[in-house]
């Protein structure tokens, strides 16, 4: 009867012992998931930032230098983009100091979930870009439509 409960001792101990192990992997599993789930965060972000930059580079450019622009709208048209950079830049400074400072005492769930929102944001401030481009864009074809109809020749 000794025998048996020394041994049924020594079982439940290395049983212990494996759930304990267990447990860890599992934090460690979780851990390298979120770390996982952040950089994947990171990537969308950082994907769409580079769309703003080089939409705000290049097109805001072609918009701003058409004929068919106002002079009056410029500081409109600049603005309206100017806005939507800053706050992409605010973002990315947020997240900076999310992911390098301790002062920001978080977990990496929590991390993770501010890294996930900023991402949403990020995108629907690509698609308001896309929208407000597409909008000048429209305009700018339309006056310029408008332009080669109100000087076209007539011939009678």
């Amino acid at each position: 009867m000794t025998k048996s409960l020394v041994e049924s001792a020594k079982q439940t101990s290395e049983l212990l012992k494996t759930v304990q192990f267990l447990k860890e992997q599992k934090d460690n599993v979780v851990k390298v998931s979120n770390t996982i789930k952040q950089l994947k965060a990171l990537q969308e972000l950082t994907k769409n930032n580079e769309i703003l930059f080089r939409t705000v580079q290049q097109d805001v450019r072609d918009i701003l230098n058409s004929p068919y622009i106002k002079a009056g709208e410029v500081e409109q048209v600049s603005r309206s983009f100017e806005q939507i950079m800053d706050t992409a830049i605010d973002d990315l400074d947020f997240v900076n100091q999310i992911l390098s400072s301790d002062f920001l005492k978080m977990t990496d769930a929590e991390r993770t979930a501010i890294l996930m929102e900023k991402k949403v944001q990020s995108h629907e401030m690509v698609a308001e870009l896309e929208v407000k481009t597409r909008r000048y864009r429209e305009i700018i074809s339309f006056r310029k439509m408008q332009d080669r109809i109100n000087n076209r020749e007539t011939q009678y």
